[in-house]
């Protein structure tokens, strides 16, 4: 049977919102999921600044209003009428020009009953103020919906060209209540048994490379995502962090779940090794290895020896470097025989990994000539 395309491999899924979808989707392409939010949203229906600025715009209607985020913009409305002015904003905001940072935005206005002027190709918030600034905003009443960040650069540009601008804080983004699960991905991701880590918004990478800056280990971090460990963002937004820090990120051309998890998908054969040993093909993956495509599941100290195997092909391994790398070393060879026995028998092909006489253990590579039984 052909593994699926993930199957294997372990990924880290950092959302906060429709994680659970995420994780789904991962799952069912085969991966193995360690879920660690790396955010908690908290709205704001009771929020003084909020109601404040809903209060000033069903007064003082905006020119322009600016919708960033489904969720957002729907959060907003539910406590415009939890205070009895939600049909009153509905009836400012449908005389403005109503700008959606995304389909999720534009979705959420349209529900209202609301038409919107115009989307950015990018979903980004650059985007938009590029589209305002061309358009003129001096003398401008204009409404933004922010989305956990500040947009204080956005904010800032429309400003100084004039605009009057009134920031809607629907909601924040903070760091989880439980950084438990967080600082567990980000020791996975150090230790090489995560393969790839997704990201859905750009403050769950902040809030991931703060965490671990606060303990010490953002460099480690950051080294790991630039080599070994995939970053998988779903567009360009979210990877901005990441970029900064001159993580290589893989994005899919359009900004969705799906689209992402396929984007994955597609960079699996890179994450993988494949060698052709004792006339077998064998793919070593994160936590499990594929003989002739099919999967093999191997226990960890299985697949830590696997992988010292598989770094240096074809060329023996002495056992001690071999006990180096079990997990939780020790001293004791007859571990490394003990765990080579279940290796072999985990992958089905003995034949793979030779044992080389006095010296140690090397894959069958079959390219070369066997020097061992």
């Amino acid at each position: 049977m052909t593994a699926p395309p993930l199957a294997g491999f372990t990924v880290g899924v950092t959302a906060a919102r429709r994680a659970e979808e995420l994780g789904a989707l991962l799952a069912r392409r085969g991966a193995s999921v360690l879920h660690a939010p790396a955010l908690r949203i908290l709205p704001l229906p009771d929020d003084a600044q909020l109601a404040a600025a809903t209060r000033d715009l069903v007064e003082s209607p905006p020119d322009v209003a600016i919708a960033t985020t489904g969720i957002g913009f729907r959060g907003w409305l539910e406590a415009a009428e939890g205070w009895g002015l939600g049909e009153r904003l509905v009836a400012a905001l449908r005389d403005a020009t109503v700008l959606c940072r995304g389909p999720k935005a534009r979705g959420a206005v349209r529900a209202a009953g609301l038409v919107d002027a115009w989307s950015p190709a990018s979903e980004s918030s650059a985007e938009v103020l590029e589209h305002l600034l061309a358009a003129g905003v001096s003398g401008r009443r204009i409404a933004v919906q922010l989305h956990g960040d500040p947009l204080a650069e956005l904010v800032a540009a429309l400003r100084a060209a004039g605009a009057e601008v009134v920031e809607v804080p629907v909601y924040r983004w903070m760091p989880p209540a439980d950084l438990a699960p967080l600082d567990r991905l980000t020791d996975a991701v150090l230790a090489g048994s995560v393969d790839a880590v997704t990201f859905t918004s750009a403050p769950a990478a902040t809030s991931l490379l703060a965490r671990a800056a606060e303990r010490g280990v953002r460099d480690e971090l950051v080294a790991a995502l630039r080599g070994p460990v995939c970053a998988v963002c779903v567009g360009p937004v979210t990877a901005a962090p990441l970029s900064e820090l001159d993580v290589p990120t893989v994005q899919p051309a359009r900004s969705r779940l799906g689209a992402m998890v396929r984007e994955l998908e597609a960079q699996a054969p890179r994450l993988a090794r494949s060698f052709p040993v004792a006339g077998h093909v064998l793919e070593v993956r994160g936590h499990a290895a594929l003989v002739d495509g099919s999967l093999r599941a191997v226990p960890p100290a299985g697949m830590a020896l696997l992988r010292a195997l598989a770094h240096r092909p074809g060329r023996v391994v002495a056992r001690a470097e071999l006990l180096r790398a079990l997990p939780g070393g020790g001293d004791d060879e007859h571990a490394v025989e003990t765990a080579m026995a279940r290796l072999r028998s985990a992958l089905g092909e003995p034949a793979l990994v030779r044992t080389v006489v006095k010296r140690g253990y090397r894959l069958a590579l079959d390219d070369l000539d066997g020097d061992g039984g």
